[in-house]
């Protein structure tokens, strides 16, 4: 096996803190918040976005990468080893969340979200950008590829100086912050690039957005399962 591929099997392990001998099973589903990981998605949706990433890398698909709703940053961080191993000194790596948590429902302007209560969760969800990017400095990974993005994504996303995507990976939870993310970022994905949801399987809202915006553009890219709450397609036009 190949130097880089045992680099980045490693960081996934180190990344999902599977790494350590007493790690809770349901963490490597993503089904548990790991206590010294640094995400809590999971080994197959960390896998699937390494297969997102070197796909684009290899065909040449253009564009930058982007998660939207990053925690403590873990699948950034394994978007930029990526782009390390491969060598690739021009994408950058857009890191975008609130780093407060989740807002309160609209639920006037997003009736969906009536019931969500991923605000009352601040204390686990709400990892300052300083954390962030220490986290990033702590895999020699910060520098100038990596870009934070602080703010609601209803603030930040409409005017991010962001020209065009390869992967756009979206962990949002809630119907606002997956339709903001969708409806500013999906026309700057290139086709032959990859789409990501994270919360699909697992928060109606989320899928109900996803649903919602796929009707309103007419996209009809199949929907591929990752996992129990991931899924993903390519953009074929």
């Amino acid at each position: 096996m190949k130097a880089e591929s045992l680099y980045i099997n490693l960081l996934k392990r180190v990344l999902s803190d599977t790494v350590r001998d007493d790690y809770d099973p349901g963490v490597e589903d993503g089904r548990g918040w790991p206590p010294t990981g640094y995400t809590m998605i999971g080994l197959k949706r960390l896998d699937n976005l390494q297969m997102c990433v070197e796909h684009v890398l290899r065909a040449g698909v253009p564009g930058d990468f982007i998660e939207t709703g990053v925690w403590r940053g873990g699948a950034t961080i394994l978007m930029r080893a990526l782009l390390a191993a491969a060598g690739d000194t021009q994408r950058r790596v857009w890191v975008a969340d609130s780093f407060a948590g989740l807002p309160k429902p609209d639920a006037d302007k997003y009736p969906a979200d009536l019931n969500d209560t991923h605000h009352e969760m601040s204390d686990l969800l709400a990892i300052p950008v300083e954390q962030v990017q220490a986290n990033f400095a702590r895999f020699d990974l910060l520098d100038e590829q990596v870009v934070f993005l602080k703010g609601w994504f209803r603030d930040t996303l409409p005017n991010a100086p962001i020209e065009q995507l390869a992967v756009l990976r979206l962990d949002g939870d809630m119907y606002e912050s997956t339709m903001d993310a969708l409806v500013n970022l999906y026309p700057k994905l290139s086709v032959g690039g990859y789409a990501i949801i994270d919360d699909y399987g697992y928060v109606e809202s989320c899928r109900q957005a996803v649903a919602d915006y796929r009707q309103l553009c007419g996209i009809r890219d199949e929907i591929i399962q990752i996992d129990w709450t991931g899924v993903y397609w390519r953009r074929t036009c």
